[in-house]
């Protein structure tokens, strides 16, 4: 007991260092992506940080399973590395039993990741696509900042405000400028640029909401020509166009758990494998991690590292392309995602007791010689 204590005591302690890490890695990538967005107008940016909460069970789905197979190799390649191991085997610490130990603390980050990937992660998701619909529902007076100018439109549209009434409905000093294309968006006609003491938002009984400009100008030309043309105006109309915010997010991500059984169409059924998929992954990896952890001291606790991390990221690729094959049709879903699973259990158990039956031959080759 004091043993079983004591190694999961470390592989949960290395597995929260290397999930913690991991995780700031991962939400820092995505955070900046969100904060490009805001920055742009294309996002509230009141909204920020309700989106990577409602995100974190994503990434903690994927993050926990790779977290627990680093912890296994660390916790148990420093052991090997100071000779701990070593002595656990002389009192009769045998691979399967280091086997059996570290199953425990994996059980506990399978359950986890059931929860998450099962319910939490959905949840999070239908939660982001409702905050990524209200947001693409919003027009540039709400999210407009005064004072700073705001690109929409993929950069064809730069509007700016030097005041903005606190019911976000009237402007002073507007600056509008656009690129004017074809139909087919494929030919630059010029720039159209309005300026205004003031506007106001005007919303039309068909829902398009109008920009309302009052005693202004409006010129078109093309930057660097002198062919332009300026029209002074006392109120001049400019639809409000809506933001453009893109997230990548599946409509089947969204589909609680219990929705997806019993479904004879190949994107649910793939997406129902996928979610079960991530428990499993806990299992099969730990099965890898633990022959892997085995180290010489003289070789240092990091040689086998780098190869053990190519092994789990062809484990995960596979899976992913399994399931992306799987939507598609290309798989039947009999066949569905089990079969990566399959051939890396294999590898696993290839790995766990290919060390020890060599040793017992060359055991018997010794044997062999000595009789001879």
């Amino acid at each position: 007991m004091i043993v079983f204590r004591y190694l999961s005591r470390e592989v949960m302690i290395t597995l929260s260092a290397v999930s913690a890490v991991l995780l700031v890695i991962i939400m820092s990538g995505r955070f900046i992506k969100y904060l490009a967005q805001a920055a742009s107008g294309a996002l509230d940016p009141s909204v920020l940080f309700l989106i990577m909460g409602f995100r974190l069970p994503g990434f903690l789905q994927l993050i926990l399973p790779l977290g627990l197979f680093l912890g296994i190799l660390l916790a148990y390649g420093r052991l090997y590395l100071e000779s701990e191991m070593t002595v656990l085997s002389a009192t009769g610490m045998s691979q399967q039993r280091l086997l059996a130990i570290t199953m425990a603390p994996a059980a506990v980050v399978a359950l986890v990741v059931a929860w998450l990937s099962l319910s939490l992660a959905p949840q999070g998701v239908a939660q982001v696509a409702q905050i990524i619909n209200q947001q693409d529902a919003m027009t540039e007076f709400d999210t407009l900042v005064p004072g700073r100018f705001q690109t929409l439109r993929d950069g064809t549209r730069v509007t700016y405000t030097e005041s903005l009434s606190e019911n976000r409905v009237d402007l002073g000093g507007v600056f509008i400028s656009e690129k004017r294309l074809s139909q087919d968006k494929s030919k630059d006609r010029g720039i159209s640029v309005l300026v205004a003491e003031k506007g106001r938002q005007e919303i039309r009984p068909d829902g398009n909401r109008y920009l309302i400009l009052e005693n202004g100008f409006r010129y078109d030309g093309n930057p660097g020509s002198a062919d332009y043309r300026a029209i002074a105006y006392d109120t001049y109309g400019v639809l409000l166009p809506k933001p453009e915010v893109s997230e990548d997010i599946s409509d089947r991500e969204a589909i609680p758990t219990r929705d997806l059984w019993g479904s004879t169409d190949p994107r649910p059924r793939a997406e129902l494998q996928w979610r079960l998929s991530l428990p499993l992954l806990v299992f099969i990896v730990t099965l890898m991690a633990v022959p892997l952890s085995r180290v010489n001291p003289r070789q240092g606790r990091f040689l086998k590292l780098l190869p053990a991390i190519l092994l789990y990221m062809a484990y995960l690729t596979i899976l992913i392309a399994a399931r992306s094959a799987m939507e598609k049709g290309k798989l039947p879903a009999s066949l569905g995602l089990w079969w990566v699973h399959l051939l890396f259990l294999a590898i696993g158990l290839g790995l766990m007791y290919w060390e020890p039956l060599r040793r017992r031959q060359a055991a018997r080759r010794a044997q062999g010689v000595s009789h001879a």
